[in-house]
C-alpha cells in the first residue's frame, strides 16, 4: 500500500491523475467502524443521484471496515465515472472540539489525550470551523486515506463532528435562546448545546440500550443546569416518532422535536424518510 506523506492541518490530499477529469459529480463517502455511506450530488442541477449506506452487524476494525469499502466501490460501476469532487468523512470517538483562541497547532495531539485513547504514532489532523471560531481535532483512518488517494487521486477528509457542528450553527445564527441538539447514530450520539447562536457543549456518547440514551441526556442538562422543563430538545439522524429512543426522551423533556431537511438538494430517486434521517451528516458534507 503506498504511503502518504501526512502533513498535520493538509485537509487536500493531491497527485496528477487521469481519475480526477473535470464533472459536475461531486463524492462523498462516510466511513465509522460501524458502517459505511455514500453519496453523488450532481452540481450542475443540486440534485442527488446516488445515496446509500450499509450498517456492519458489529463494530469492525479500520482494516476490515477497508476491504468492506473496497468491496462496495468495486462492485457497482457508479463510481467508476469522474468525479469533479471527492472528500472523505471519518466518523469516530477519536476527535476533540477546541475554541481558536487556545488552539495551536504544535500541540494538536494533547488535545486528544484527555477524552480519547491514542498511540505516540497516530497522525493527528484539524478541520477549522472558520465561520465559528472553533477547530475539531481528530484521528483520521491513514489506511483508509491512503487508499482513496490512490483510487481517486486528489481528495478532501474531514471530520464528521465538523459537519454536524457546523450545520447546527449555521442554523442557529441569530438565535436568542438554548437549544438541545441530540444526533443519534446506530450505536453512538452527540449532544451539541447552541446558546445565544454560540456552540457551549460537545460530547459524543456510545449506548447500549434505551436506558443508556436517556441518562447521558438528563445527565447533561443537570451538568448545564438546563430545566427538562422548559429546554427545547432537537432530535435528529437515526430516530423517528413513536421509536423506543423518541419516547423516552418525550418522557422526562417536555419540549421535543425532530429536526427536518437543512438541505436544498433534489432527488432523482427519493429516498425513504429514516434514510434521509440517517444521512443527515453526509447530506450536509457539500455545504
Amino acid at each position: 500500500m503506498k504511503l502518504i506523506l501526512m502533513v498535520t492541518g493538509l485537509k487536500t490530499i493531491q497527485k496528477n491523475s487521469s481519475l480526477n477529469k473535470k464533472s459536475s459529480k461531486a463524492l462523498s463517502i462516510q466511513i465509522s467502524l460501524s458502517g459505511l455511506s455514500f453519496c453523488i450530488l450532481n452540481k450542475k442541477n443540486n440534485s442527488v443521484g446516488f445515496l446509500k449506506s450499509v450498517t456492519f452487524p458489529k463494530k469492525e476494525t479500520p482494516y476490515t471496515v477497508l476491504e468492506q469499502l473496497k468491496t462496495v466501490l468495486n462492485t457497482n460501476t457508479i463510481f467508476e465515472q469522474p468525479f469533479d469532487e471527492v472528500q472523505l468523512i471519518h466518523e469516530n470517538e477519536l476527535s476533540s472540539i477546541v475554541p481558536k483562541p487556545l488552539f495551536d497547532e504544535n500541540n494538536v495531539a494533547d488535545y486528544l489525550k484527555f477524552n480519547a485513547k491514542i498511540l505516540n504514532t497516530d497522525f493527528v489532523a484539524f478541520d477549522e470551523i472558520t465561520d465559528h471560531n472553533s477547530v475539531v481535532v481528530f484521528v483520521p483512518y491513514v489506511n483508509i486515506n491512503n487508499y482513496i488517494f490512490d483510487r481517486f487521486g486528489e481528495f478532501i477528509y474531514k471530520h464528521a463532528s465538523s459537519i454536524l457542528v457546523k450545520t447546527i450553527l449555521d442554523k442557529e445564527v441569530g438565535s436568542n435562546d438554548t437549544k438541545f441538539y441530540v444526533h443519534i447514530g446506530n450505536d453512538h450520539f452527540e449532544i451539541i448545546v447552541i446558546k445565544k447562536g454560540h456552540l457551549v457543549f460537545y460530547n459524543t456518547f456510545e449506548y447500549l440500550s434505551k436506558e443508556d440514551f436517556i441518562y447521558f441526556i438528563l445527565f447533561t442538562l443537570e451538568q448545564l443546569q438546563l430545566d427538562p422543563e422548559t429546554v427545547q430538545i432537537k432530535l435528529l439522524g437515526n430516530i423517528k416518532k413513536g421509536d423506543e429512543l423518541y419516547e423516552i426522551v418525550y418522557k422526562y423533556v417536555r419540549h421535543v422535536d425532530i429536526v427536518g431537511n437543512l438541505y436544498d438538494f433534489e432527488f432523482e430517486n427519493k429516498p425513504q424518510p429514516e434514510e434521509l434521517q440517517n444521512s443527515f451528516i453526509i447530506l450536509n458534507s457539500f455545504n
